[in-house]
Order: C-alpha cells, then sequence, then structure tokens
C-alpha cells in the first residue's frame, strides 16, 4: 500500500540518521517460548528527546522490570523517525507514543479523530474507525500497541480572551462554527511534551485563515490580549505553562477538532510475554494528564525521570 511505501521509505531515511549520529544501542537477544519473554534478557524501552518521551519511557521500563524481566531504557534516540527506525531494526522493544500522532506518522490520509467508534452514525454517511483502531490497522508487520491511556489528554487547546468568549458566547471550538475561516489563529509550544514542534496542527471541521507562530505561551497570551490574533493554539495541556491563560478561555473540543492524542506504547511482537503485555495495559489504565503534567515540570525543576517514574508507579502499585 502507498502508506506502507511511505513508511518504509521513512525508515530507510531515519536509519541513515541514526547512523550518521553514531548512535549506539544494545540489540536485544530475545529467545521467545510459548509467547513469555525470556528472563536472561534485557528489554530496551526507547524515548525520543522529550521530557514526556523520556519518562514514559522510564514508566514502562520500571513497570517491566518488576514483573521480574530486565529492562533497561535508551534515551534521548531523536525524533519520531529516529526511534521508529530503532524499533523496526530491533534495537528497542517499546516506545511511548501519543494515539493522533502516531496515526498521521503512519497514514497521512486516515480521517479517524475520535478515541472511540461512533455508536450512531448520520443517515448516508460512512462510520469512521476510533484513532486507536486506525492506528492497528495501519501498523507495519511485526509491531502492536497497548490500550491507549484514556485518562489522557495530550491534544492541542484552542484560546480566546475571556472577553470574546463572554460576549460571543464561546464555549467550544463547535461555537466558531462558520467563523472559523475569518479567524487568524497564533500558535505556540508547550514545552516537554512528546509532540514534534514541525507537526502540524491537523485541524479538522475548522479550517482557519492562517496560522501564525509564535515562540511561547507568554507571547501568544499577549498577542491574544493585544488583539493581535483573534484565537491561539497551545500544542499541549495548558497546565505546562502555568499564568499562560490568565484572561482566556480555553474553548472545548467534544467534536475532536484535534485529533485524540492519548498516551500508548508500541512494542515489537513476540518480545514481551502476557505478564508483561498486561502490564503495559495496567499502566494505561492508571495514567493521566495531570500524572504527567506533574511529572513534567518535577523534572524541569531538576527531578530524575527514573525517580518520578519509580514514585508514580509505587502510588497505583504497579
Amino acid at each position: 500500500m502507498a502508506t506502507e511505501s511511505w513508511y518504509h521509505r521513512m525508515m530507510l531515511a531515519a536509519s541513515r540518521r541514526v547512523l550518521a549520529r553514531g548512535l549506539v544501542v544494545t540489540a536485544l537477544t530475545l529467545v521467545v517460548s510459548c509467547g513469555n519473554n525470556d528472563k536472561g534478557t534485557t528489554i530496551v524501552v526507547g524515548a525520543g528527546d522529550s521530557m514526556e518521551s523520556n519518562l514514559l519511557a522510564e514508566i514502562y521500563s520500571g513497570a517491566l522490570s518488576r514483573t521480574g524481566v530486565s529492562a533497561s531504557v535508551a534515551s534521548h534516540l531523536g525524533n519520531r523517525a529516529d526511534y521508529f527506525a530503532a524499533l523496526d531494526a530491533g534495537d528497542i522493544a517499546v516506545v511511548g507514543e501519543h494515539s493522533g500522532e502516531l496515526l498521521a506518522f503512519l497514514d497521512t490520509n486516515s480521517k479517524a479523530r475520535k478515541p472511540e467508534e461512533a455508536t450512531t452514525v448520520a443517515a448516508g454517511s460512512v462510520p469512521q474507525p476510533s484513532v486507536t483502531q486506525a492506528v492497528n490497522r495501519s501498523l507495519p508487520e511485526g509491531l502492536a500497541v497497548s490500550d491507549p491511556a484514556d485518562g489522557t489528554d495530550m491534544r492541542p487547546r484552542m484560546l480566546v480572551t475571556e472577553a470574546v468568549a463572554t460576549r460571543d458566547r464561546l464555549r467550544s471550538i463547535g461555537d466558531l462554527a462558520g467563523r472559523c475561516g475569518e479567524l487568524e489563529v497564533g500558535v505556540a509550544p508547550v514545552p516537554g511534551v512528546l509532540r514534534s514542534p514541525s507537526a502540524p496542527l491537523g485541524m479538522s471541521g475548522c479550517d482557519v485563515a492562517g496560522a501564525k507562530p509564535f515562540p511561547d505561551a507568554a507571547t501568544l497570551r499577549k498577542a491574544l490580549l493585544d488583539g493581535e490574533i483573534q484565537a491561539g493554539v497551545l500544542t499541549g495541556p495548558p497546565a505546562l505553562v502555568p499564568g499562560a491563560t490568565d484572561g482566556l478561555t480555553i474553548l472545548s473540543d467534544e467534536d475532536y477538532v484535534f485529533r485524540a492524542q492519548n498516551v500508548l506504547a508500541v512494542y515489537r511482537k513476540g518480545l514481551l510475554g502476557d505478564i508483561q503485555l498486561r502490564k503495559l495495559n495496567y499502566v494505561a489504565g492508571e495514567l493521566t494528564t495531570d500524572d504527567l503534567v506533574v511529572m513534567i515540570r518535577r523534572i524541569r525543576d531538576g527531578a530524575v525521570p527514573a525517580d518520578e517514574a519509580r514514585a508514580w508507579l509505587d502510588e497505583h502499585a504497579l
């Protein structure tokens, strides 16, 4: 398929970048018997360059270690194409991801938006799979994903001033229907999250007139309050940039104008036993956006990711 061809081209290019950077990761030499991991081998959990990616790697590694296997972290592997090349080559066995961005990486044509499949479909319309279902259909042979962490929501957020929200009775992005084409929207990154800075916003159902980049959330806030732009977008949870939404209203997104972004683990088939796979799903069942925000902010202040992961696993009896 065209998607697979594109994926493999990306993997080839990423592999060359990995070699050029001199990346050395201990290769996995796993012997799998009856679907169970050999306890004499090491499961390597990979991570990209963001704080969130490295934190997730420490959480997954710590959780897997508690099943009795040896697990370690290979951190700062680069961007998404780089660490997927390492996953494809078998240099790592697991990596943390966001469901929506993973889908955009694997299948640029997918129209899936929501974390769950719609229970009702309008007459004459084509039912769309959930983002997780679409990810599963798009994964290359040999890869699979854990359950998504339903308690995590790493989507971008759209902002307007409190004055505009009150005047126009805006509570959700859907309330902007019919006006999106008139909006000049500012976009600011939220530091620390897994999202690639160059990734498109991927909005659907609100086609804005234009998007203007801003260096940080504080500058975006000032532009909104000064009337320079009519709406703003933060590329991750606003709680990671305290004070950046003062005087602003965060619009809800029940229609998933921004595609669902739930945390999940991508892993190579055959390298983890049933106990390890269940453990990854247990992690998914406990992890929340608030948890990630608190831990990422502590890491920014100097905390060690492995210590944060260990404390979280202990708190949740994982």
